[in-house]
């Protein structure tokens, strides 16, 4: 069997006010640095490879010139947002043990992508993996499910998708991989 992990709340917490909220005391520059980066369409570009960081802080910062610092502080700082969940981790020898190949498919701009690839080591464990900035796609676009099937020759009934948010999953199981809505990691452990 292949097991397919997304990362963000299922290897990595990605918790965008919580993250904010360790960097700022101030609600209200929480809440505006919440909808203004992490709600926009700027940062599905970061994730979809088509923007990079020092763009989308431009453009950020000219949209809110008032909040120049706190969008800089935010996003330079934004390798916080990403915190081991080790219960998932602690899975992937067990994974491994028991005969599954293991793959990531994961939304990602290119800043965090590498902030990862450099820092948790883990990732080395993997047998392949597609980030969206990669690939210039993203979940739930058919195309991504698509491309990490052809990249590793997978048989999409033979692979399993762990995700936090519905519509990933919908859109893998419509792709025939077996989909599940990630909560905790003791959801993965009755397809190990």
């Amino acid at each position: 069997m292949n097991i397919i992990f997304d990362f963000g709340n299922v290897l990595v917490d990605f918790k965008p006010v919580e993250y904010l909220g360790r960097q700022f005391s101030d609600k209200l520059i929480i809440d505006k640095l919440t909808d203004l980066i992490f709600r926009s369409q700027e940062w599905l570009m970061m994730d979809q490879g088509l923007l990079t960081q020092d763009e989308a802080i431009e453009i950020y910062c000219a949209r809110e010139p008032g909040y120049r610092n706190e969008i800089r502080k935010a996003i330079k700082n934004s390798n916080d947002i990403v915190l081991p969940i080790n219960d998932t981790i602690d899975l992937i020898p067990r994974i491994k043990e028991a005969g599954h190949r293991l793959y990531y498919l994961s939304n990602m701009p290119k800043e965090l992508r590498d902030y990862l690839l450099e820092n948790h080591g883990y990732i080395n464990e993997f047998d392949g993996g597609v980030f969206s900035c990669d690939v210039k796609l993203i979940k739930p676009s058919p195309e991504i499910y698509r491309y990490l099937i052809n990249k590793y020759d997978l048989v999409p009934g033979e692979c399993i998708f762990f995700d936090d948010a519905p519509a990933n999953v919908t859109a893998a199981e419509k792709e025939g991989i077996k989909g599940v809505l990630f909560t905790t990691a003791e959801c993965v452990l009755e397809y190990i």
